[in-house]
């Protein structure tokens, strides 16, 4: 069985060694060792259920959550459409019909 990655561009499984490249023969697309490195510690955002999360999805809140500075409520079942995955300590950059601009975790909501 190969240890070689497979192709970032493809996923072809079919990649041979070039020097310090890796090829793939299905594309003819090259890349280097440190891609490879780059790709493995790419970020993934999961939801409460360990679904993955993609920007532009929709989510579903799976808790009442209260708007910090604010009487407002998030309320169990609100639906936030094309969702922004960003980098810190709340994952999701939305806007919440009623609500307006703000961020949430990714734990407290389920793709739909």
């Amino acid at each position: 069985m190969s240890t070689l990655p497979h192709c970032p561009q493809c996923q072809s499984s079919y990649t041979y060694e070039d020097g310090a490249m890796f090829v793939c023969p299905e594309c003819a697309h090259e890349w280097s060792r440190e891609a490879v490195a780059e790709v493995v510690t790419a970020r993934v955002w999961k939801d409460a259920h360990g679904t993955v999360l993609n920007d532009g999805d929709t989510v579903t809140v799976i808790k009442d959550l209260k708007v910090k500075g604010s009487s407002l409520v998030v309320k169990v079942g609100t639906k936030v459409k094309n969702i922004r995955l960003i980098d810190g300590d709340h994952d999701i950059d939305c806007k919440i019909d009623g609500i307006g601009a703000m961020q949430l975790k990714t734990e407290f909501v389920k793709k739909a």
